[in-house]
């Protein structure tokens, strides 16, 4: 018999045609994220979980009420929805997927940061309500990016940079080896702060980054400073943002993810002149999503397969 397992909501064709060859899915295509009680009740006989997006919470009364849980994989390489401490625990590899949704991502970071800088949304705002007039930006090159997260994502937004003639610093909780090679610089925290001209925030939610970036952090920054977010939107503490933008204690935010997200539409921040949202688009590509899909089922594949997780991230209790 096929194992069962249990999908919290739509996914890609191919990567679905596969998970059905191999498995007796049950799959939420409810409107919203599937209710905690239906959930907890579909996993009583499941052998695996996979989770699209980060609508649900798995913790240790999840886990309890699956007792024949093998494997849980999601799409994304976030995490900050699932207890690994739990899962590992009990003995249950967790798959991400990582990597490939990096230059998407990055795309969208260091696009983001371009258009606040150049104003290219401001622009098309005005030729849509029949104002045909310059809009005044700034420039990119010549000027120093600041990266705190200097991960796979950073480094890809770094490339971008470098090649539109920015300065790179970074910092991160360990240095690279490889800065002379992508013509970074380290520096500390708060030499980033200080030193940058545009900040993009590119770490994962954790209980040392939560809330990391407020009011603190905002005056230490240059008044001209470009901010951009597209990690967790809970690595900023909106109310110091709004006041920094308000302000004018920095030029301008651009952000791909909000706290809360979504970011109601009569929120303060939205009325503010200085700043971008987009929706949390990061690797919102028809490309990008379909390997997140398959990668996300290759994990969950290999777990009930009792075989290594191509992307694990509790190790310790990858099958060997």
């Amino acid at each position: 018999m096929k194992p069962k397992v249990v999908l919290t909501g739509q996914t890609w064709p191919i990567p679905y045609a596969k998970l059905q060859e191999h498995c007796d899915v049950r799959q939420w295509t409810g409107p919203g994220p599937i209710p905690r009680e239906q959930l907890l009740e579909w996993l009583e006989d499941a052998e695996g979980l996979l989770s699209v997006g980060h609508s649900i919470k798995v913790d240790e009364e999840l886990l309890s009420a699956a007792p024949k849980l093998r494997v849980i994989a999601q799409s994304g390489v976030g995490y900050d929805n699932i207890d690994v401490a739990a899962c590992t625990k009990k003995g249950i590899p967790f798959g991400n997927t990582p990597g490939v949704l990096v230059e998407a991502t990055a795309d969208l970071t260091f696009g983001i940061l371009l258009s606040a800088m150049r104003r290219i949304h401001e622009g098309w705002d005005l030729v849509r309500a029949n104002q045909w007039r310059e809009v005044m930006g700034t420039d990119l090159y010549g000027k120093t990016l600041g990266i705190y997260g200097m991960g796979d994502i950073g480094t890809a937004v770094a490339k971008r940079a470098k090649a539109s003639g920015m300065q790179i610093i970074y910092h991160n909780r360990t240095r690279k080896q490889d800065d002379d090679q992508l013509g970074a610089k380290y520096v500390s925290f708060d030499g980033l702060l200080e030193e940058a001209d545009c900040i993009v925030v590119l770490v994962p939610l954790s209980a040392q980054s939560k809330g990391m970036f407020g009011k603190q952090q905002f005056d230490r920054m240059k008044n001209t400073a470009y901010f951009v977010n597209a990690s967790r939107g809970q690595v900023v503490q909106t109310d110091a943002l709004y006041d920094a933008l308000k302000q004018n204690k920095i030029a301008y935010a651009a952000l791909d993810v909000t706290d809360p997200e979504p970011l109601p539409g009569d929120h303060p921040l939205l009325a503010l002149p200085n700043i971008l949202v987009t929706p949390h688009i990061g690797s919102a590509t028809y490309e990008t999503r379909n390997s997140m899909a398959m990668l996300a089922v290759d994990n969950l594949l290999a777990g009930l397969a009792e075989k290594p997780l191509p992307a694990c991230v509790n190790s310790s209790v990858n099958y060997i």
